[in-house]
């Protein structure tokens, strides 16, 4: 069976984008908000990919990225982010603090079907 992917997104638009193309895909998510709820379910369920809204005033993204990939248990787990095109400096520091792929919001949304099927695909091989 395929891992989950762990989605950590506070914008509605973009959480019903997710798990509607999800749905139709058969992939399962889940869901967390905080920082630290995305690390203790990164430890537990193993996702095989963490989305995350690079502007979400919740989960602290660029610390939550960076603990995730400091973390011996968790550093192997692709990071997808998205942000405003127009949010140069924080494409910068998610790509620094280790976030696998940055990409603007549209691009994130047109791919979305691409990226699920991607990762989750590649996790149960």
């Amino acid at each position: 069976m395929n891992q989950p992917v762990l989605v950590a997104v506070d914008d509605l638009f973009f959480v019903s984008k997710i798990t509607e193309t999800a749905r139709q895909l058969g992939i399962s998510l889940l869901f967390a908000r905080t920082q630290d709820e995305v690390i203790a379910r990164a430890l537990s369920e193993k996702p095989a990919l963490l989305i995350i809204d690079l502007n979400s005033a919740r989960c602290n993204p660029i610390e939550t990225i960076g603990q995730i990939k400091e973390d011996a248990d968790l550093r192997h787990i692709p990071i997808v982010g998205f942000l405003s095109h127009v949010q140069a400096d924080l494409k910068v520091k998610a790509s620094m603090a280790g976030c696998d792929r940055v990409m603007p919001r549209s691009v994130f949304t047109a791919q979305l079907p691409k990226i699920l099927s991607e990762y989750t695909a590649s996790s149960s091989r």
